[in-house]
């Protein structure tokens, strides 16, 4: 599984409200028609965990997105697609900046799984 995690802020003059107004009603059901395209999850953030021992980055950001595909063929593939070019000309409306990685997840715990022997 390959995944795209892209950490998003609103355009200048976009309250946080009306970002995320505009990513949970107009740009997420674009996602559905992305080919290929296994799971879109938005993370709304809540807050924030400050630690003592080590300093906070200066990102400042409205939400998380995670677009979740088989593999890096199934990225590219989607990628060239119409549907994600409408999906990203629509996130150009509302989003003032981006930072996207394409990660490979590596799960340490999940309470899913069965415990090692």
């Amino acid at each position: 599984m390959i995944k795209t995690i892209g950490l998003l802020a609103r355009k200048d003059g976009w309250t946080h409200a009306q970002f995320m107004q505009h990513w949970v009603e107009i740009h997420a059901p674009l996602a559905h028609a992305v080919p290929g395209l296994r799971r879109y999850v938005q993370n709304h953030i809540l807050g924030e965990r400050t630690r003592a021992d080590i300093p906070a980055t200066p990102v400042e950001i409205d939400g998380i997105a995670e677009l979740w595909f088989d593999d890096r063929a199934a990225l590219e593939a989607a990628a060239q697609s119409p549907e994600m070019k409408a999906l990203h000309a629509d996130g150009a409306r509302f989003i003032g900046y981006i930072r996207s990685y394409i990660v490979e997840e590596n799960t340490v715990v999940d309470s899913r799984m069965t415990a090692p022997m």
